[in-house]
């Protein structure tokens, strides 16, 4: 749950959300939201989850643990870290 968690807290930042902007869009408290980033969440339901996930354009993948990830699941991270560095070069 924390690296779910902390992929959650870099796409929000880059889309420049804070956790009350965040908060209000999916309709959970600004404590939960924090909480699913930190991985420190007790409980929380999958939907609360995929509103989240959705409102960021992530998508959560299921597969055995300690799977190494698909080529394609790496071709995505790529496209998305090619597009931060992007982002943060056009800031300059």
């Amino acid at each position: 749950m924390q690296e779910l968690g902390a992929r959650m807290r870099i796409a929000r930042k880059e889309r420049k959300l804070t956790l009350a902007q965040l908060a209000e869009m999916v309709s959970i408290s600004r404590k939960t939201l924090g909480e699913i980033e930190a991985g420190t969440v007790v409980d929380i339901g999958i939907r609360k989850v995929e509103r989240v996930l959705e409102v960021l354009g992530l998508e959560l993948t299921v597969r055995p643990f300690g799977a190494p990830p698909t080529f394609e699941e790496l071709q995505r991270e790529n496209d998305r870290h090619d597009l931060s560095i992007t982002r943060r070069l056009e800031r300059r």
